[in-house]
């Protein structure tokens, strides 16, 4: 274990060396440090990784070209290479119980086209696989990628909407998941907002998608893989789940049973960061019959890996082989539970009625407000969320009529649940002073509000003084 020292020492060491060469990006670096310490951060797919990660990041692997995978490299002199991704493999296997962890992809959307591409390789024969290689995806036309399903047998996937929680890369048509596959979208109970596993395993008997893809990030309940597999099974699809939001819940054994996706799916992506708690990246986890075709992520889909990153992959995974992030994943559920009870005492409506996760998701609309005014009044308050669609949104995607709040960045700061009851009224209080402006119409606006700047004041006072008694990075001091 390090001393605080040591990381107060490596920190303002790297800002000096940073602020001879460039000295606004060591301002930046210093500046994204404080606002971080001052900011009260509810978006649920951040958090903050350890000083031992970041460090991680800050070395000679990032000098290194690595194509291939550990002793198959098509660059000599990549034994440390091996080593720092051979570890972060190993790492994630034993973590989440997995027969096979490729650590190369650089974000969530790469871990899912490795995994979609994977899928495709092994299941259906077509040149056109080939053909799309060797052309850059931005060059490929509607026509082209028309083409291309053709060539493919117009395969089919079947995923979670976006309003109902999904992700952009499980199908959304402008996203490129939507491009490659002939993709239809499952929803939730309009009266409940869960998943009506009898409606989806109804919509893959019809469709007979290739892939079925569940996981999510803003539905706030747990999803049952097991009957997600029976259904996959029904219709020979092969089971993805993109665990990319509750990575860390499963790796701190809070999700098992029938909602660990790991013993249930043939392949599960994921990102590192979130509640993970690692760096920005991605990761990809199967079953050995895919294995080898996922290994060859690079060059389908992937350029160079990222060798610093995959090191800091490695540090954070193990990291979250210790006791004590179990008892932290224990604690992101307790406080969402605490936050969103909270939240529904003092009249919120929130999605599915509370959250069985790390999220909640706030319909605004009872607040006579849309997402877009509600994210930019909290803001104000210095309170940061981002605004999210709820099911059957009448407002759309940009606007929206939901907020998604999460915990897992103020659990690492080490806020409890009596801290939820008081954030939870400091919501409350922004949202119900806030106004929906008018256009100059007359008409009323999605985007202009109106919120008195003593109230915004107030709570951002408020909010300072409660993340005051739990500073964020403690052992790190740049003065």
């Amino acid at each position: 274990m390090s001393s605080p020292n040591a990381e107060s020492t490596a920190f303002r060491s790297a800002l000096e060396v940073i602020r001879a060469v460039e000295p606004r990006v060591a301002g930046a670096i210093a500046a994204e440090l404080a606002d971080q310490r001052e900011s009260l951060k509810l978006i649920a797919s951040e958090n903050y990784a350890s000083p031992a990660t970041l460090l991680a990041m800050g070395n000679w692997f990032s000098d290194k070209y690595a194509e291939g995978t550990v002793g198959r490299r098509f660059y000599a002199g990549c034994q440390n290479v091996d080593t720092v991704e051979a570890l972060a493999a190993e790492h994630a296997r034993e973590l989440f119980g997995a027969a096979h962890a490729y650590v190369q992809p650089h974000s969530g959307i790469d871990a899912n086209l490795v995994a979609f591409w994977a899928v495709l390789a092994d299941r259906v024969e077509a040149p056109a696989l080939k053909k799309a290689q060797a052309r850059h995806v931005n060059d490929l036309t509607e026509a082209d990628w028309f083409a291309l399903r053709r060539e493919l047998g117009n395969q089919r996937m079947l995923g979670m909407s976006l309003d109902a929680g999904g992700h952009l890369t499980h199908g959304f048509r402008p996203n490129i998941s939507g491009k490659m596959f002939d993709q239809r979208s499952y929803g939730t109970d309009p009266e409940t907002g869960l998943i009506d596993y009898d409606k989806v395993a109804e919509a893959a008997r019809e469709f007979k998608p290739l892939i079925l893809v569940a996981g999510y990030s803003a539905y706030p309940r747990r999803v049952n893989f097991r009957i997600m597999r029976e259904i996959a099974d029904s219709v020979g699809a092969t089971f993805m789940v993109d665990m990319a939001h509750f990575a860390g819940l499963v790796a701190g054994k809070v999700l098992t049973g029938d909602f660990d996706p790991v013993p249930h799916a043939h392949i599960v992506t994921t990102t590192t960061h979130k509640s993970l708690r690692g760096p920005r990246g991605g990761m990809v986890l199967c079953q050995p019959e895919l294995a080898e075709q996922v290994d060859r992520g690079c060059p389908m889909v992937l350029g160079g890996p990222l060798p610093h990153v995959m090191a800091a992959k490695a540090v954070a995974l193990a990291e979250a082989r210790r006791p004590d992030f179990a008892d932290y994943a224990q604690r992101i559920v307790a406080n969402a539970q605490a936050l969103a009870e909270g939240l529904l005492r003092r009249g919120a409506t929130l999605v599915t009625g509370g959250t069985d996760n790390h999220l909640a998701i706030i319909d605004v609309t009872s607040y006579a407000l849309t997402g877009r005014q509600a994210e930019q009044a909290l803001l104000d308050a210095g309170i940061v969320t981002n605004r999210n669609s709820v099911p059957q949104d009448p407002n759309g995607a940009w606007y929206t009529s939901g907020i998604r709040i999460g915990t897992p960045a103020l659990t690492t700061r080490g806020l409890g649940t009596a801290e939820m009851d008081t954030i939870a009224e400091l919501i409350h209080t922004v949202l119900s002073q806030t106004n929906a402006g008018a256009n100059p119409d007359g008409t009323a606006s999605k985007a202009k509000y109106a919120l008195d700047p003593a109230v915004a004041d107030k709570v951002s006072r408020q909010a300072g003084e409660l993340l005051a008694g739990f500073p964020l990075y403690p052992t790190v001091d740049l003065t």
